[in-house]
């Protein structure tokens, strides 16, 4: 599809009307309600919901020779072509055909557009699997594959700036952080299919050509690159269970830790270009509404 082709589509898809507002707190109940699945609690998800509403992400740009104007972003409008194999990965995460509600994973949400129009922007591997930036010129979804379908992370759509229609290259400098969230890799081991729940802490967004490597501090010891493509970056790491403060009679690691993070963009020989601080946990679906 050419560009003039999805600018019709979107348009068309923007007709259709507003989307469903997607609820931080009932995003977690339905996370916690999920069979056999270790998750995040309500109290602390709410508090997350509150601080990302609440926070001003703090950026530090460092002067650099190299440092493009806000005009850098746009070479991202173009997204790339799926090949045979990504297409497939793009379905299989859109079983519905399209992006779905947040709290029912059989109701498509139509304005978020159809699975045709996404493409596999860049993956973050490691030994686990893998979770995908999927987008479209109107926002993203991420995607972790499993044979578990029915623990499959919904593919719950979010807006490129946060607000419809999506503004994919409306960024302004070499960085932008789009989501700080977590996605599950729900599997069985063993003859008796052991169920196991691998969570991960995720951190996406865009970068202007002029970076070269996206680093994030997780704030636990962790320091990891992500890896870029297409003028986009991923990065994830296995996460981390602690105990619920909010219920000090249960022993049992059930709670995500997932402190705010400092996402940084290095460009040639090492400048820094770009360095959000403080991004703050929070659901995907910001701003669908």
């Amino acid at each position: 599809m050419t560009i003039d082709e999805r600018r019709i589509a979107e348009e068309l898809r923007l007709m259709a009307g507003e989307a469903t507002p997607v609820d931080p707190l009932a995003y977690a109940t339905r996370t916690l309600a999920r069979r056999r699945r270790r998750a995040w609690s309500v109290a602390g998800l709410t508090a997350v919901a509150a601080t990302v509403a609440a926070t001003v992400i703090a950026a530090v740009v460092l002067p650099s020779s190299n440092t493009p104007g806000p005009d850098a972003a746009a070479r991202v409008a173009a997204l790339p072509d799926n090949t045979p194999e990504q297409l497939q990965l793009v379905r299989t995460c859109m079983p519905q055909g399209g992006p779905v509600h947040n709290m029912d994973g059989n109701r498509r949400i139509a304005e978020h557009g159809a699975a045709d129009d996404f493409r596999v922007l860049v993956e973050s591997r490691d030994t686990g699997g893998t979770t995908a930036l999927v987008g479209s010129d109107a926002g993203f979804v991420l995607c972790t594959p499993t044979d578990q379908k029915d623990m499959a992370e919904r593919a719950v759509f979010t807006y490129w700036g946060f607000k419809p229609p999506g503004d994919l290259a409306g960024f302004s400098g070499d960085l932008q952080v789009d989501a700080y969230t977590s996605h599950t890799h729900s599997y069985t081991v063993g003859k008796q299919q052991i169920q196991k729940d691998d969570v991960y802490r995720v951190v996406t967004g865009r970068a202007s050509d002029a970076v070269r490597r996206v680093e994030v501090d997780w704030a636990d010891g962790r320091r990891t690159s992500a890896q870029i493509a297409n003028g986009f970056f991923i990065v994830r790491i296995i996460g981390k269970l602690v105990r619920d403060p909010e219920d000090p009679k249960n022993e049992e690691a059930t709670i995500l830790d997932s402190p705010p993070v400092t996402v940084t963009a290095y460009g040639t020989d090492g400048k820094v270009l770009r360095q959000e601080k403080d991004v703050a946990f929070g659901p995907l679906g910001r701003g669908s509404d």
